[in-house]
């Protein structure tokens, strides 16, 4: 079945990217206007990310979320097939500094979150690391998808290891030097043992096992900051944060990432994921030991921070 569903996308991902954003337009007002997929969960979302703007505002913003998100599922279809040259007229990426720390021994992680496209991040990454590019993916719940997205992001390199088999990696890949890619804005599965604060003034929980791994490690952090040009071009820019994020205090580099995704996303607010429910979890006076932001802990789970 996989082959014939490979066939089908592979096909489809032969069409012309004019062509492809056409149906992407198609898609747009049946997931808009037609199904409402999600839309109460975006409007949410908006509403607390930015109180201040008008209803009228958000919807401006939602709209274009739906345009993005649907232009960045058929570029992702597109990366089947796309040559290589190709590929690199549709984003920059200068990774100079990331390649000298490389240079120096350091290993380093990449923390990005959840902004278009970030699966094309991905294949730049991985196609220009000086090192060996290794991401971590979530598996999806279809086996045959998951095949799929596989084939997709290791078009021009990589490894990829499972959420769920990590830890028995782990210990192998911090034998070398490496890039290890997090995308470090997911839902925790176990929110009483992620680190909590603010996320646009709202208690959010934040899985802190990448920080104390690259604390663990004495990684170099960088952070990817997304910014869609036009249709069809991106520029991701990587800036480190630290050369060795062990000089860092705990839940620092947390907060860091917290700071650098909000400001990056406030640039571009239609380019972030926001079907995702990431204010799901209810914060609980009990996670007090797990606060980790420089503003004072809630003093119940309904307060807003």
């Amino acid at each position: 079945m996989y082959k014939v569903v490979y066939g089908i996308f592979y096909l489809f991902s032969l069409l012309p990217l004019f062509i492809l954003y056409g149906i992407a337009d198609f898609a747009f007002v049946i997931l808009y206007y037609v199904l409402g997929y999600r839309t109460k969960v975006v409007m949410a979302n908006l509403e607390t990310a930015f109180p201040a703007k008008s209803d009228e505002e958000r919807k401006v913003i939602a709209k274009q979320f739906y345009r993005n998100l649907t232009q960045t599922f058929v570029e992702t279809l597109k990366m089947l097939s796309i040559s290589g040259k190709a590929f690199d007229k549709m984003y920059s990426l200068d990774l100079s500094a990331v390649n000298e720390l490389l240079n120096h021994g350091k290993r380093i992680q990449v923390h990005s979150g959840h902004q278009m496209n970030w699966e094309m991040a991905n294949l730049a990454f991985a196609k220009n690391a000086g090192s060996r590019w290794v991401a971590i993916y979530l598996r999806q719940n279809s086996e045959i998808m998951d095949k799929l997205l596989l084939r997709i992001r290791s078009r021009f390199g990589g490894t990829f290891i499972s959420a769920q088999g990590f830890q028995n990696e782990f210990k192998k890949l911090t034998e070398s030097q490496y890039m290890l890619a997090l995308i470090v804005d997911q839902n925790p599965a176990r929110p009483e043992r992620a680190y909590w604060l603010n996320f646009f003034n709202r208690p959010a929980p934040f899985n802190g096992q990448p920080e104390k791994s690259a604390m663990r490690n004495k990684a170099s952090v960088v952070f990817v900051n997304f910014e869609k040009v036009r249709r069809g071009e991106y520029r991701f820019e990587p800036v480190i944060i630290t050369e060795d994020a062990s000089q860092l205090a705990s839940g620092e580099l947390t907060r860091l990432y917290r700071d650098f995704l909000e400001n990056s996303i406030r640039q571009q607010p239609a380019n972030y994921l926001w079907s995702h429910r990431r204010w799901k979890a209810e914060y609980d006076t009990s996670y007090s030991r797990r606060w980790v932001d420089d503003k004072p802990a809630p003093s119940s789970g309904t307060d807003q921070g």
